[in-house]
């Protein structure tokens, strides 16, 4: 059976559109992919989702989020995305063996924090490690943190932390940054900012049901000595990879991946595919900004199917 809206991916951004889609009864059918729930998943505490005066838990919220759009009739699936055909119309899902047409495709695979990789770092995820400064740093009042990297990003995260941390070190694998040359006097110049040339966090200390992250082992990267630090919090600043390999070859994107959608719309570059959330804002990244350009796709897809 041809669907009238298919959604690919979750998080606010996909679930948003699916509750305004399944309100204008088209009956939207989601993947949720690989991370239902996007990011809000591997965050502890929301504070600054509007509505929850108390904060909610990530997990929760996007629970809620998935209930509101079920109850108006949308059919969710924790099932990943494999191929598709955006080429011809109606276009093409593929699902592992499972074959779908649709009408329209709202597109929210979001886009994913870069990380160092170590496994301690993935067990404190929201247990004093974050990787993203404006949904958590609030939490960290009057702590020493540490935040990880060299561009722009790790410049504003690592400013914007000392409006609530005692002390914020910047650890960096090189002597220089990359960041802007505005940006890099900004933390150059900031007193309660101290930089730390040459590392790299080889590891991270603390048990999530035991006050979470305790400290850290970094490592020279000259000299290659090694030694533990105790902190409060680790910022990983080192980027964002946009989950766009599926489009690649069928949706304009911009030169790091992000979808590229027609201005003040989530219109991409085919007629009757729109893009919401992460993978296509290149610089807010927040759950009540990704939900509102899920709004915005589903209202342009409802008015793309009134034109069909």
């Amino acid at each position: 059976m041809k669907q009238k809206v298919i959604i690919i991916g979750s998080g606010p951004a996909g679930l948003t559109a699916a509750i305004y889609a399944a309100r204008a009864n088209l009956e939207p059918l989601v993947f949720e992919g690989i991370q239902p729930g996007g990011q809000l998943t591997i965050t502890t505490d929301v504070e600054n989702y509007p509505g929850f005066p108390d904060g909610i838990l990530g997990p929760e919220l996007m629970d809620n989020f998935r209930k509101q759009a079920q109850r108006f009739g949308a059919e969710t699936h924790f099932k990943n995305v494999d191929k598709l055909d955006l080429k011809n119309k109606p276009f093409v899902v593929h699902v592992g063996d499972e074959r779908y047409e649709s009408d329209t495709i709202i597109i929210a695979t979001g886009a994913s924090a870069k990380l160092l990789g170590l496994d301690s770092e993935s067990k404190l995820m929201g247990y004093g490690v974050s990787a993203c400064a404006t949904c958590d740093g609030f939490f960290f009042k009057d702590k020493e943190i540490l935040v990880v990297g060299g561009g722009d990003s790790a410049m504003e995260e690592a400013n914007y932390l000392t409006r609530f941390a005692s002390k914020v070190t910047l650890v960096h694998r090189r002597d220089s940054f990359r960041a802007s040359k505005i940006m890099q006097n900004r933390v150059l110049k900031n007193p309660k900012i101290e930089v730390m040339w040459n590392s790299v966090i080889l590891d991270m200390y603390g048990e999530p049901d035991r006050g979470g992250l305790t400290g850290v082992k970094i490592q020279n990267t000259l000299n290659k000595e090694s030694f533990k630090m105790d902190c409060d919090g680790v910022f990983i600043a080192v980027g964002h990879n946009p989950n766009s390999d599926l489009f690649s070859n069928q949706l304009d994107l911009n030169e790091k991946g992000y979808i590229l959608t027609k201005e003040d719309t989530s219109h991409t570059s085919i007629e009757g595919v729109f893009a919401a959330g992460d993978i296509h804002d290149v610089k807010y990244k927040q759950a009540v900004t990704a939900a509102g350009s899920g709004c915005k796709a589903a209202l342009d897809a409802e008015h793309y199917l009134e034109n069909l």
